[in-house]
């Protein structure tokens, strides 16, 4: 049997602690409880690139270094979503594409093992304005606010036992836009070579998922909130050859979602 590629997905709500507080100290703490998951390709949602609010850290880069340790170093992207901070009129805006030098949000992913290439999708935009609920006594009941923009980030990872396509997004908390993004982000991924792994805060239940991809699950299980989850918002979903050998849920330091991990075998049709 090849060698497994260990994956996992995380939500990591920028590092923000108990406190809702974001910053180095944060970060590195949620990046030291990542590299405890002891996985070889890492996606990771609502991620922080030189913002204020997160002492203007590039959290890919420490992500990077504490996964990889005293060991080789991690291949590594960040995509932007957004420039600027989400919820700022001053600086927030969408991102026509990934720059090094620019404040930004989006999502991540990390690699063990080398990559051969990478690809952003930035998903149509929105024009939604989406209800957020509010708590009693403030006089209103929900705040109408306009939905992000979203990409998608793919990496060809060259896994000891074959090239995988690994793919990560975080999707609108509106249902029914998270549904067709996702249909979008699976139009995308027909020119990507297989196997496939999807991994991501897809902001839909596993029903949801699975029927707007026809791929298969590496794991149903309950991943919001993290503190007692009740629904399954993050998913692995597989397409090509691939067996799972153990897939389950884990706690990473402050994150309001659980994580996902899969020990993955290519070359073995699913079943």
């Amino acid at each position: 049997m090849a060698q497994p590629l260990r994956v996992a997905t995380a939500n990591s709500a920028g590092g923000r602690d108990h406190t809702g507080l974001m910053g180095a100290p944060p970060w590195t703490r949620w990046a030291g409880a990542a590299a405890e998951l002891e996985i070889d390709v890492l996606a990771v949602q609502e991620v922080d690139h030189l913002l204020p609010r997160s002492g203007q850290t590039d959290q890919t880069l420490v992500l990077a270094a504490a996964l990889a340790g005293q060991a080789s170093p991690w291949a590594s992207r960040f995509a932007a979503a957004v420039h600027g901070t989400p919820g700022s009129r001053a600086t927030f805006g969408p991102a026509s594409a990934t720059r090094a030098d620019e404040p930004s949000y989006g999502v991540a992913l990390l690699s063990r093992h080398p990559v051969r290439r990478w690809a952003e999708l930035r998903l149509d935009p929105s024009r939604l304005r989406l209800p957020v609920p509010l708590p009693p006594g403030t006089g209103q009941r929900v705040l109408w606010v306009p939905d992000e923009p979203r990409v998608a980030l793919a990496a060809i990872v060259a896994a000891p036992g074959g090239d995988v396509c690994v793919v990560t997004t975080h999707l609108s908390f509106s249902p029914l836009r998270a549904r067709a993004q996702l249909r979008q982000v699976v139009r995308w991924c027909r020119d990507l070579p297989r196997p496939l792994v999807l991994m991501g805060d897809l902001n839909l239940p596993a029903r949801l998922a699975t029927g707007a991809t026809g791929w298969e699950p590496a794991l149903r299980a309950p991943t919001y909130p993290a503190a007692r989850p009740r629904v399954q918002l993050d998913h692995v979903l597989l397409d090509g050859d691939l067996m799972v050998l153990t897939a389950r849920t884990a706690s990473v330091a402050d994150s309001d979602h659980l994580a996902l991990t899969a020990n993955l075998v290519a070359g073995t049709r699913l079943r």
